[in-house]
């Protein structure tokens, strides 16, 4: 598939599913995902995913002409994080319903021409599967890396998860792999013949050359908040880095020596020796979770049309 033919659309293809159908969908406390899925190790993709992501012609364009990821990075976060999280079941059936309907709306109007003159809408199918698509590969490879091995049947349950994840988003069955090995098959496509780098790419990375800015809730001065942002924000650039397919770095012009690759096999046998002696209960934040019925007030408002 050509990249022009992922792009040159304006029509959206996205939909939300009707409730009934999410609530089918078997995430939760009972899920796969949510006892296994989701590690403490998650954040070390964070990176990686959202270099994929923006690298994709269609969401590079959006985010760079629609998204203040830039300038409101603490904000951005947030809202990205609840939405995952009422998605995965954090606020249980009617909270996914909400989070797509607010996913939906929120990228409804994210459409135009981008520099080199293609059209594009945030919602074609094919860019929205792409964001699903990237925040399963991580979290696949982060298994496959910091594990050393891969558990084919968890993975299998893992996917059947991510799937019916996609289909809440609203991403059409049409476009979903129906088998890991289709996915992957898809995946490798997309970062062969379809990333570029572009102007958000670009953004992203020099947004990733500074430390997050202070927490609005952090009272200290700064100094002292960037003793560890500085730190942590070159961590996370590291095993975003690690983790990226080497041709997705040279892509984007990420710099990678022996000496950055001797950095990530050292965080690698690091994580691999904490995750050894860490108990279930902190292994697997998620298993300490109850989901709440309670939306975030985010999503109350854009249902009620204030914002």
């Amino acid at each position: 598939m050509r990249t022009d033919e992922l792009i040159d659309t304006d029509t959206p293809t996205v939909t939300v599913p009707a409730a009934q159908d999410i609530s089918r969908a078997p995430l939760g406390p009972d899920s796969a995902s949510w006892r296994h899925g989701n590690d403490w190790r998650a954040l070390l993709g964070a990176r990686s995913t959202i270099w994929l992501e923006v690298a994709h012609p269609v969401v590079g364009a959006g985010a760079g002409q629609h998204s203040r990821f830039d300038t409101d990075r603490w904000g951005t976060l947030t809202r990205r994080f609840q939405t995952m999280f009422a998605i995965y079941g954090g606020h249980c059936d009617a909270g996914a319903h909400a989070a797509a309907e607010h996913l939906r709306a929120v990228h409804s109007n994210v459409k135009g021409v981008d520099v080199h003159g293609r059209s594009y809408h945030a919602l074609n199918a094919d860019a929205y599967l792409w964001v699903a698509a990237t925040g399963y590969s991580t979290q696949a490879d982060i298994r496959r890396v910091f594990d050393g091995e891969v558990d084919v049947e968890l993975e299998d349950a893992l996917y059947d998860d991510w799937k019916r994840t996609a289909r809440a988003l609203g991403v059409p069955e049409r476009v979903i792999p129906k088998t890991r090995e289709d996915f992957w098959e898809y995946y490798w496509h997309v970062v062969d013949d379809v990333l570029e780098r572009n102007l958000s790419t670009g953004r992203v990375l020099d947004v990733d050359s500074r430390p997050l800015p202070r927490h609005p809730s952090f009272r200290g001065p700064t100094f002292i908040w960037n003793l560890g942002a500085r730190p942590f924000q070159r961590l996370i650039v590291l095993s975003g880095a690690g983790l990226l397919p080497p041709q997705t770095r040279e892509l984007l012009g990420i710099e990678w020596n022996s000496r950055r690759q001797k950095r990530f096999d050292a965080l690698v046998h690091t994580v691999r020796v904490i995750d050894r002696f860490l108990p279930d209960s902190a292994r697997y934040p998620f298993r300490r979770i109850t989901p709440n019925p309670k939306l975030p007030d985010f999503f109350i408002t854009r249902q009620e049309g204030r914002s």
